[in-house]
């Protein structure tokens, strides 16, 4: 059926939306503005690829001659990029107190142009990578009894057809929604992450070290961000890394994470909305009115205009952390 292919399809569309949001989240609630999720992405999706594809060279080519695991190699590799580039903003905005927008900035415009950079030197096919086989991209994953329950009405072709057969890194993104909502509103760790973003006066009269706090939180936004590039580059059908193949997943991010009032239940709706949108774009490239023929690139274009009217519609009515974007100065 169409409309369980497009549902199947805006699922794996906010896959990368969810995580890059999931990791603005843990940022912002502790009080950092990161607009560099989009960088963050970007470097861990050339990372992956850039890494599964020279672990499964030939060893005479200048590879490392694995005939399987190149995926999970490329996971490891697309999270400790990202991590690199959380703690790079980390210090400039926790340590050095700079100011965290220019900082996000600058990680977008670093990762923009060294990822090509990088890939020409090393793969000399114009910034890309080589695409990857079977070995080295994430599988689908056929979920227990789904072909069992295929002739049962409506679950079992949304089963089979929607929730069943998508890779490891979509189901992990959607175990984060649960599992950030109990560390953020159910731990000792999340409330006082959530405190630091809002008072961390009064976070660093109780003892409890301001700064530590919002290193943990850029670390999880690194491994988060991570994981939402290595899903562009190892956990697509075009399997492999081409330039700015985050095509802006970053900024959406950020827009359904303020449209979602930074609640992760908030999130994954704005992101599958997103994602759905995304979806139609993809798959009907034009729409025939009878008076009027919607053309391709207003289809295409979809995810970002609605990005623009949520940014209108609810900037002022979303009110983030009272402490974010403020750098932490110790009293004395």
């Amino acid at each position: 059926m169409d409309i369980l292919q497009l549902f199947d399809s805006s699922l794996r569309m906010a896959t990368p939306l969810l995580l890059a949001a999931m990791a603005g989240l843990f940022s912002e609630r502790s009080g950092i503005f990161d607009i560099g999720l989009e960088g963050k992405m970007l470097a861990g999706a050339f990372a992956g690829g850039a890494v599964a594809s020279v672990a499964g060279m030939p060893v005479d080519l200048g590879g490392w001659g694995w005939s399987n695991g190149m995926a999970w190699a490329g996971l490891l590799a697309a999270i400790s990029a990202s991590l690199v580039l959380a703690l790079v903003h980390g210090f400039a905005s926790i340590t050095m107190r700079g100011n965290q927008l220019i900082s996000g900035v600058a990680i977008n415009a670093l990762a923009l142009g060294a990822t090509v950079l990088i890939a020409k030197q090393w793969f000399h096919l114009g910034g890309q990578t080589p695409s990857l086989p079977k070995p080295g991209r994430f599988g689908p994953i056929e979920l227990p009894f789904a072909q069992a329950l295929q002739d049962v009405p409506m679950i079992g072709p949304v089963y089979l057809g929607v929730i069943s057969g998508h890779n490891i890194i979509v189901y992990t993104a959607l175990l984060c929604v649960p599992l950030s909502w109990w560390v953020l509103f159910r731990t000792r760790f999340g409330l006082r992450l959530r405190a630091v973003g809002e008072n961390p006066n009064a976070v660093d009269t109780a003892g409890i070290s301001v700064v530590k706090l919002r290193y943990k939180a850029m670390v999880i936004t690194g491994v988060l961000c991570g994981i939402s590039g290595a899903y562009l580059s190892l956990g697509t059908a075009a399997a492999g890394f081409i330039p700015n193949m985050s095509a802006g997943k970053g900024f959406i991010a950020l827009a359904a994470l303020i449209f979602a009032k930074w609640s992760p239940i908030g999130v994954l709706g704005a992101t599958l909305l997103f994602g759905f949108l995304e979806a139609i774009g993809n798959k009907y490239q034009s729409i025939d009115l009878g008076f009027f023929v919607v053309p391709v690139q207003f289809m295409q274009a979809l995810p970002y205009i609605l990005t623009v009217v949520i940014l209108a519609g609810f900037i002022g009515k979303a009110i983030p952390p009272k402490a974010g974007g403020e750098p932490y100065v110790k009293e004395r």
